[in-house]
């Protein structure tokens, strides 16, 4: 049986070629934004958020195949994410995967714009994926809807807000796991169900894989804390230490670095758990993927 890291890089790097392919075909575009745009979208990273609409998919019984144009639509949105988060009226981050972020590379405004775009582009391929898949309007209709809830104000956007505001000040642990569920697990949570509609999961299914991925999407950000305290920067491709410099509330620093190596095996375990006594369902890659993100080193 192929291993979890092996499947991850396969389907990581389907994943990217089709990315590489849809951006190669965009025409019409300026050739500094479409530069700009390929330089952030195909700059490698975990792609773990459209792995894991791959892997539902295929844990519920569908196709991989018709899973593929939303995966790489939902990277495209995180990938904006990321441009924005690094702008220096946001993070100011100078490097992102190991390489120098968007707007060292091409400025601040065509940042900006390169993220305006592979958002805009991402609802127009979930929509031609839609029509590909031969998905009814109703299923196709919800996992947009769903897409602007999770990547919005109420979702992603939101919970950047949030974690602005926090920063310089002193915040409760529900109030940082509530940006979290919003900055980072919204948009997990979204992968996971997606494949699942896509596959036709019940009811019943689709709920228990929604609790199972806002656990994972928490333990992802409880990892990625501690990683900013003990990580090498060579693996997680930018300084170490960052979140203290700007004075952000994180997992070690509200409870200690060990107290939040317990809490991280504790999410993980809850969220697993989740996905046991569901029929007919084949979960072992994303069990195996919590397992790993439990001990990733970037």
């Amino acid at each position: 049986m192929v291993s979890i890291q092996d499947y991850i890089q396969t389907k990581a790097k389907w994943v990217h070629q089709a990315l590489d392919q849809y951006t190669r075909e965009m025409t019409g575009i300026p050739e500094i934004l479409l530069e700009s745009m390929r330089y952030s979208l195909l700059a490698g990273g975990k792609r773990l958020r459209p792995v894991l609409v791959l892997a539902t998919a295929e844990a519920c019984g569908g196709d991989a195949e018709k899973a593929l144009p939303f995966a790489c639509a939902l990277e495209m949105i995180h990938t904006y994410s990321l441009i924005h988060d690094d702008l220096p009226c946001m993070d100011n981050d100078d490097f992102r995967r190991g390489k120098p972020t968007n707007h060292k590379v091409f400025g601040d405004a065509q940042a900006i714009l390169a993220g305006d775009a592979l958002l805009t582009e991402a609802f127009g391929l979930m929509a031609a994926g839609a029509k590909q898949a031969g998905l009814s309007a109703g299923t196709a209709l919800t996992i947009i809807e769903e897409a602007s809830r999770c990547a919005g104000a109420k979702g992603m956007v939101g919970g950047q807000v949030s974690d602005l505001l926090s920063e310089n000040r002193t915040i409760t642990l529900e109030e940082l796991e509530s940006i979290h569920r919003r900055k980072t697990g919204d948009l997990i949570a979204f992968a996971v169900r997606t494949g699942a509609r896509l596959a036709g999961a019940s009811d019943g299914l689709l709920s228990a894989l929604t609790r199972f991925a806002y656990g994972l999407g928490l333990a992802f950000q409880i990892q990625d804390d501690i990683l900013d305290v003990i990580g090498d920067q060579h693996l997680i491709g930018k300084p170490v230490g960052s979140d203290q410099a700007r004075n952000k509330a994180t997992y070690p620093a509200l409870l200690g670095l060990e107290a939040s190596k317990q809490k991280l095996r504790e999410v993980t375990d809850a969220a697993k758990a989740e996905l046991l006594g569901h029929d007919p369902f084949h979960p072992n890659r994303l069990l195996e993927i919590a397992d790993y993100l439990l001990t990733r080193d970037r």
